[in-house]
């Protein structure tokens, strides 16, 4: 049964799978400049969907400035599964780049995806799907963004170009 609690008519709380992809298409198709995504491995039944990977098309060939961040803590697992985010990675390298969490960051259990710093669909178990998604034009949650952004700066790059820190991956 799909449960959706409107909290303040901006933000929502979502606690079925087909409720958090919903959100995960509602935050990118929002998305003008930029999408940051913290996950645990590329998760399919999210970012493996075309309602997901149309819309980041579109953001990084239609927008000379769109970028799409993605943070992973378990990269191989991601390459193994051959998800299609990482060969679109590899295809665009120049405007959607992968990294590794770095060790120390990869106890935390949460996911999500923000767009613009406007927009995010949060899970605070990525193991589950209950979570919330919040629209705002006055940006999301500061903390949220930073964590990103701290994160981002001692994760270890995925290259799609062969000079990849992880050749395990197979991305060449």
């Amino acid at each position: 049964m799909s449960m959706k609690l409107d909290i303040t008519g901006m933000r929502r709380v979502v606690a079925t799978l087909e409720d958090y992809r919903s959100a995960v298409c509602e935050v990118t198709n929002g998305a003008r400049l930029s999408l940051c995504i913290y996950t645990p491995d590329l998760e399919p039944l999210l970012y493996d969907q075309d309602c997901f990977l149309e819309p980041v098309k579109r953001l990084v060939l239609a927008r000379s400035h769109g970028r799409v961040r993605v943070l992973i803590c378990e990269p191989i697992r991601a390459a193994r599964e051959g998800r299609r985010l990482m060969q679109m990675a590899i295809r665009l390298s120049s405007c959607v780049a992968l990294r590794t969490v770095p060790a120390e960051h990869r106890d935390h259990p949460y996911a999500y995806i923000m767009a613009d710093n406007k927009a995010i669909a949060y899970r605070p178990n990525a193991a589950r799907w209950v979570g919330f998604v919040e629209q705002s034009d006055e940006g999301i949650d500061r903390r949220h963004s930073e964590h990103f952004e701290q994160v981002w700066a001692l994760s270890w790059a995925i290259s799609g170009n062969g000079t990849s820190r992880f050749p395990e991956l197979g991305l060449t």
